[in-house]
């Protein structure tokens, strides 16, 4: 295949997330984002790696069998986020389920127990935030606010009929929108490192039905006055909302990153944060809390988590990579002390905060990277939970966390490559892995959430040491009985 390219071929098998595997006859095959099995594609070979080709899908010629539904959403042909939307949700689950089992089977050294996959209870209008860009959908086109265009680092394509979100989002972004286009602010342009007007962000609590919304903007102050951001409170306090909107911001960002940050933080209206509630937890969230997107499938995820746990009457437990504490906080009423661990700061403070609000006095929350911070812990854990970002745990960290010898280890993943690759070194130093199980937090999605449990115990077995008692006088001690015993 050569650089550049077109061709036509079927994809004949699928790796985690969306790579799909495209054979294209004696032409040979590619790896292509974004298809799903049994798709006939058409695209262009945009990389060459190893000897292996890149594709970038052009067309999807004929259908897979697994797409056997309309799109719900009208954005699902430009918007980049909801790539499974041409599958019903049974599909959607066989495919995730089989994946994670492969890459299981793949990893798990002997036998184990696989349970298979659990759905979502919602699988439309399940996000509780959402992180939407201001740019343009054409070059010079109008004000768009919304999420990337499939494939673009650039164009942004206004969701405003998105369906994985309640209708409240759709209100809100219209009227932020519309108003942004009478005040003609303009977007922050990426490349020149000019504009105004960012992201807007909004959480709405699926349980609790509380709603927060934030505007991101750089701190030009040629547009401050323009904005008015006084005269736009006034028209979202009057949208018709089925959540309490409970607090309005006003978000400083003059980070040069893509990405949601806050320099300086204005309360044009009520508070800063909302409350959620989850197996009968109270938690704090504020606009950048780390907190599950789905809280319905959140409760399946942390009941599983707890189930794996298994009783912690009297022990310690570590919860390692905690966010704000969710885990540890669920666990706490029964264990006898949890540690969380965690590198941002601000998620720390929430924990912290939100143990109180529990009434939860047994739990300690430390900020920092888990590499550094594992050696300083004075208490010493009976079981540990690990929940890391998508590319798993550093390796220099994992050496420490085996190196404590708990008895078992929880590991969630968002990844279940990066979790793969952690079991590899997990097996290797003597765990276990008794069972797993996916479950879907992200409908319509790609992605998808795993646990297992490790165990790590001595073998069934006995070894006979003969020891040596001279001429039979005396008792020898047990600690030359240890050390005689090493060679066995």
């Amino acid at each position: 295949m050569k650089k550049g390219i077109e061709y036509t071929g079927k994809v004949v098998e699928l790796s985690f997330p969306n790579k799909g595997k495209v054979d294209c006859g004696e032409e040979g095959t590619a790896i292509v984002k974004g298809t799903i099995p049994g798709q006939t594609v058409r695209f262009v070979v945009s990389k060459k790696r190893s000897g292996n080709s890149i594709g970038r899908l052009k067309k999807v010629i004929d259908k897979s069998r697994l797409e056997d539904v309309q799109p719900q959403c009208p954005h699902f042909q430009f918007c980049g986020g909801c790539a499974y939307q041409t599958m019903s949700y049974v599909n959607q689950i066989k495919l995730k389920e089989k994946m994670i089992k492969e890459i299981l089977d793949s990893a798990v050294v002997g036998d184990y127990q696989f349970e298979g996959i659990w759905k979502s209870p919602m699988q439309w209008e399940y996000r509780n935030k959402m992180e939407f860009s201001f740019g343009d959908e054409v070059k010079d086109g109008p004000l768009a606010l919304g999420m990337h265009k499939r494939n673009s680092f650039h164009d942004i394509v206004t969701v405003n009929q998105c369906q994985i979100v309640d209708e409240d989002y759709r209100k809100v972004l219209d009227c932020v929108l519309d108003y942004c286009r009478e005040k003609e602010l303009p977007f922050y342009r990426k490349l020149k490192h000019e504009g105004y007007l960012r992201h807007l962000l909004v959480r709405r609590t699926t349980m609790t039905k509380q709603m927060l919304v934030a505007i991101v903007t750089t701190s030009d102050k040629e547009y401050e006055e323009q904005a008015q951001w006084d005269n736009l409170l006034k028209k979202l306090q009057a949208l018709n909302l089925n959540a309490k909107l409970c607090g309005v911001l006003h978000i400083i960002n003059d980070g040069l990153a893509d990405v949601v940050q806050s320099d300086e933080t204005r309360v044009l209206f009520g508070e800063e944060y909302i409350y959620e509630e989850l197996l009968g937890l109270r938690f704090k969230i504020s606009v950048f809390s780390f907190f599950q997107t789905n809280s319905s499938g959140a409760e399946i995820l942390y009941s599983k988590a707890r189930e794996y746990i298994g009783d912690t009457k009297d022990m310690t437990v570590f919860d390692l990579y905690s966010g704000t504490g969710t885990i540890a906080q669920i666990i706490a009423p029964v264990a006898q002390k949890v540690v969380g661990v965690e590198i941002v700061e601000e998620a720390v403070r929430a924990a912290r905060v939100n143990a109180e609000l529990n009434g939860l006095h047994n739990c300690e929350f430390i900020a920092g990277d888990v590499l550094e911070v594992v050696d300083g812990i004075k208490d010493k854990p009976d079981i540990i939970i690990l929940d890391p970002p998508r590319d798993g745990v550093n390796p220099k960290a994992l050496k420490k966390i085996i190196d404590f010898g708990v008895e078992k280890i929880v590991y969630i993943s968002c990844k279940p490559t990066s979790l793969a690759r952690d079991l590899e070194m997990l097996q290797a130093q003597g765990y276990r892995v008794e069972k797993g199980c996916a479950v879907d937090m992200f409908p319509n999605t790609v992605h998808v959430e795993s646990i297992v449990l490790l165990s790590h115990k001595s073998p069934d077995s006995t070894i006979n040491v003969k020891v040596e008692f001279g001429e039979g006088k005396g008792k020898v001690p047990l600690d030359v009985i240890a050390e005689r015993a090493k060679k066995y």
